[in-house]
């Protein structure tokens, strides 16, 4: 059996999920304007720079932190009513068509972010793949997140969990599909047959070129209503948009100025 493993950020989506769920939780109340416009310029920096393992790491340890204590269920609510509005015209209509291609050559489609599950999974759902790999947060009895991860779906931890299920679902990885945009991504690119680097940042697409790896650019979004029957989603979290901004390196000019500032929400 062959498969196709598609990133989400800049990769199936067009935006990082903190840039692009920014506005309505600033409405909200949960993050202060400093931190949107820095994570929005810090989105372009990263995007054409890329960021190495510790920075990156730096990014996911100062998300945890942001979002330890904050109560799940009051947070959840605001996104499950905006999933689609957000999530839906910002879909590349490119990634449809090729998880539908692969579709019918007969591959399994899976769809593989560093983001929470809690995004991923409804949004995996409203596309149709096979299944959802991503991280998960833990939370304490009472609902709230305790700033740690069960399980990290980043870099070589993204392409272990790869191969894992890759085992347990019979799928040959030396002739499956696999489609990043981010150099952080070079170990899941690497385990398959036909890796794919999509709007790639700087640090990929030198890798892509010394490898003669398939280089493509995904530019026209589509609301997703058109493509695929929507349905109403579950709970999803702001955790999600703050660690996947963390992962994609949206809160990188926030590291780097040596301000850490953290907005958390009213009790």
């Amino acid at each position: 059996m062959e498969a196709a493993f598609f990133d989400l950020d800049k990769t199936v989506i067009a935006k990082a999920s903190m840039v692009a769920f920014g506005g309505t939780f600033r409405r909200a109340g949960f993050i202060n304007r400093r931190l949107l416009l820095r994570a929005a310029w810090s989105g372009l920096i990263f995007h054409h720079f890329g960021a190495d393992d510790a920075r990156m790491h730096r990014f996911r340890e100062s998300a945890l932190r942001i979002t330890k204590g904050w109560d799940q269920a009051r947070i959840s609510a605001v996104v499950h009513e905006t999933l689609t509005e957000v999530i839906g015209p910002i879909v590349y209509d490119e990634a449809i068509g090729e998880m539908d291609r692969h579709r019918a050559e007969g591959r399994r489609i899976y769809l593989v972010s560093a983001s929470p599950s809690e995004i991923v999974e409804p949004l995996g759902a409203y596309l149709g793949v096979d299944e959802s790999i991503a991280s998960r947060a833990r939370v304490d009895a009472g609902g709230r997140y305790t700033g740690e991860v069960e399980l990290y779906a980043y870099g070589p931890f993204k392409a272990e969990v790869v191969r894992e299920v890759a085992e347990r679902d019979g799928i040959d990885l030396s002739r499956s599909w696999a489609y990043s945009d981010s150099v952080t991504d070079l170990p899941l690119l690497q385990a398959v047959g036909h890796p794919v680097a999509v709007n790639p940042d700087r640090a990929l697409a030198r890798e892509a070129r010394s490898r003669g790896w398939e280089v493509r650019t995904f530019r026209h979004g589509v609301p997703l209503r058109e493509r695929v029957p929507v349905r109403r989603p579950g709970p999803v979290v702001l955790l999600a948009t703050v660690v996947a901004a963390a992962t994609a390196g949206a809160v990188a000019g926030w590291w780097l100025s040596g301000r850490e500032r953290t907005a958390r929400p009213a009790g």
